[in-house]
């Protein structure tokens, strides 16, 4: 049965959805204007509505914005549930158990750093300016997986957390970053770029925000994609409205210090949810800028699709009270089949021409802290390019799972 919970670990205050009334679903990119035409008439109508917009929903809002096909099997490429009103929950708990699930990277870093260079090639060349560059860990979830949440959501501490079981998945998303915010004609992004390590010690963590903030290349990464977001944002906004009041701030979580900007408008009086997402789908900080353009270069050089990862997992509720949404970024996000307990969780990192493939290939390491340590260590150590089954990188096939289980050999 469809369900959803979010969790806000820095206000303190979470919200939960039962059963919906009925479900609206996109398997196609040619559905999903649609269902969110529906979800809007659901809301002016006085209902609530949660759900997701995967990543390879993009060309519903525009040809020009090519991705990787759906893969077989994935969730639908739009999620979303009419329900009533959430109630109020305590905050999701800490998990009280010992993790069961296992993830193992599906990259080597050999090629993860051809990759980079693949992308910073394209940056030469002038198709793009900055291209996010994804990848993906594969996990087995034998338990169920509301623990991976818990452990995601007290791991990254962040205002967007997400759990919802739907379409036959479970999505657990302890996302740091907001997507857009709506409270009646007014509109917020957050995009987040630029990240650094934290330090147990304070003095060295206070150094260490301090040269995020200033480092040309995540300053670089931060202000690229505010100039792309103002620029979406303007094609929905009133004139003159659109403003920067936060820019490059160093927000603090457990294992990260993400740098952030803030940029608000006053929306048209005819947008409603089919025009934010035409207008802003998907989030810049996740594919590069241009958009167009450094999205045709992901679909190049990634191997597949991202799914609900890199999409936006969120809110809308009743006009009566003024419109509202609120959509986080899909990132931090584990999606488990309920049938297979196969799990993936993508991780990604924004290359300018300053990049190098060994930093980037740190920051990635640093975002997937949140899942523990990886089933074999030296999986994340470069290792020859040749693999055997079951090796990173290796794309399992249903007869490479080991006999009667669901656990890839």
């Amino acid at each position: 049965m469809p369900w959803a919970r979010f969790d806000d670990l820095r206000s303190g205050t979470a919200l939960e959805f039962g059963a919906p009334h009925r479900e609206l679903i996109a398997e196609q990119p040619s559905e999903v204007v649609g269902v969110l035409q529906q979800v809007q008439h659901a809301t002016d109508a006085g209902q609530w509505a949660y759900g997701h917009v995967g990543y390879e929903a993009a060309s519903a809002f525009g040809a020009e914005l090519v991705t990787h096909d759906r893969a077989p099997g994935d969730p639908p490429l739009a999620w979303f549930g009419v329900a009533d009103a959430p109630r109020p929950v305590p905050v999701v708990g800490a998990p009280d158990a010992e993790p069961t699930d296992r993830w193992w990277p599906e990259w080597i870093e050999p090629e993860y750093a051809e990759q980079v260079e693949r992308v910073r090639g394209h940056i030469a060349r002038g198709e793009s300016y900055q291209g996010n560059l994804t990848v993906r860990m594969a996990g087995h979830v034998p338990g169920d997986p509301l623990e991976v949440y818990r452990r995601l959501a007290h791991a990254q501490s962040g205002a967007h957390n997400a759990y919802l079981e739907v379409a036959g998945f479970a999505v657990a998303s302890a996302s740091p970053e907001l997507f857009f915010e709506r409270h009646g004609p007014w509109i917020r992004v957050r995009p987040m770029k630029g990240t650094a390590r934290r330090s147990p010690d304070p003095v060295e963590d206070a150094r260490r925000a301090a040269a995020l903030r200033v480092d040309p290349k995540e300053r670089a990464e931060n202000t690229m994609i505010v100039d792309l977001m103002r620029n979406d944002l303007g094609r929905i906004a009133r004139t003159g409205s659109v403003r920067v009041p936060t820019l490059l701030r160093v927000e603090r979580y457990p294992t990260v210090l993400q740098m952030t900007s803030d940029v608000t408008a006053d929306l048209r009086a005819d947008v409603g949810l089919p025009e934010l997402f035409t207008a802003l789908f998907p989030c810049g900080s996740i594919t590069g800028a241009p958009k167009a353009s450094s999205m045709r270069i992901i679909r190049d050089v990634e191997t597949g699709p991202r799914g609900i990862y890199c999409g936006a997992i969120g809110v809308v509720g009743p006009a009566k009270d003024g419109a509202f949404a609120r959509f986080s970024v899909a990132i931090r996000t584990a999606v488990v089949d309920l049938t297979t307990r196969r799990a993936h969780y993508g991780v990604g990192s924004g290359v300018t021409w300053l990049s190098s493939a060994p930093s980037e290939h740190a920051e990635v390491l640093i975002k997937t802290a949140v899942l523990g340590r990886p089933s074999d260590p030296r999986r994340l150590s470069p290792t020859p390019s040749r693999r055997p089954t079951g090796e990173p990188g290796h794309r399992h096939r249903k007869d490479d799972l080991c006999p009667s289980t669901t656990t890839p050999c």
